[in-house]
């Protein structure tokens, strides 16, 4: 897509320089607390170390999950009508007007009615263990990944699917060798988004699975620990930790997707 030119532009060149200038001040203001033996200790600490290996785990784990889900689902909603629809399109936004630590609020409110402890008994137990770290990721970000998945799908013409019907395929194999092939951009960017946007999540994570330190201590509750024990220093170190891996993975994902644009 061609630019336009910056003289006709610029109030919103204006905002969006607002907009870089609000968040970069934001992320230059912590270098103001930064202490380098504070970061060198934080960064080589068994503690720091068990934290980002967890969070990279479990992010990881609840954007596969909520990918295996959310691309059926996203399809599904993109290219059909059915009882129920529009009740799922307006869930969606569930985890957006809904807090995080009022989903986290609900999930542990649900494992103590009985279907709950039984699934706690008899499957998995979720409160305060790994698992519902991923369970509370996974609630988090699904609604987005469905979200984002539908807008990639809605991109991808049905006429060409039904193109493939007629030249002999079936919906499974037009699905896999037409729809996610050309819908792959946006498969690749609600996988990062996501994972991001699980890597970062707190609230619902603090709620199911408590701050206990070398067992359910992500990166954000790590944050959180340090803020709460008045270890500025430590608690930017973190932070630089926690931005420094999220932005790296959208820099990848811009990189990625803009070598699919021009390829």
């Amino acid at each position: 897509m061609m630019a336009l030119p910056v003289k006709g532009m610029r109030p919103s060149v204006v905002a969006a320089l607002a907009v870089l200038a609000l968040y970069a001040g934001l992320i230059v203001s912590l270098f103001w607390f930064l202490d380098p033996a504070t970061l060198k200790e934080t960064l080589f600490s068994e503690r720091t170390a068990f934290s980002i290996k967890l969070s990279l785990m479990a992010a990881t784990s609840a954007t596969v999950l909520a990918l295996l889900l959310a691309i059926p689902a996203a399809y599904a909603l993109s290219r059909y009508r059915f009882p129920g629809r529009e009740a799922a399109e307006t869930v969606l936004e569930f985890p957006i007007i809904v807090s995080p630590a009022a989903l986290g609020a609900i999930l542990l409110i649900f494992f103590n009615n009985p279907l709950g402890e039984w699934l706690q008994e008899n499957v998995v137990y979720f409160v305060f263990g790994f698992a519902g770290i991923v369970l509370a990721q996974f609630v988090t970000v699904l609604g987005l990944a469905v979200r984002m998945l539908k807008a990639a799908f809605d991109e991808v013409p049905p006429e060409l699917e039904t193109v493939a019907r007629t030249l002999g395929a079936s919906p499974r194999h037009g699905f896999f060798t037409v729809t996610l092939p050309l819908a792959k951009n946006g498969l690749i960017a609600a996988f990062i988004l996501t994972w991001a946007k699980a890597l970062g999540e707190f609230g619902a994570t603090l709620m199911v699975a408590g701050s206990m330190a070398m067992r359910t201590e992500t990166l954000p509750i790590a944050i959180f620990m340090k803020l709460s024990s008045a270890d500025i220093e430590g608690t930017v170190a973190l932070i630089l930790v926690l931005v420094t891996i999220g932005l790296t993975a959208l820099f990848v994902a811009r990189r990625i997707l803009g070598r699919a644009v021009y390829a």
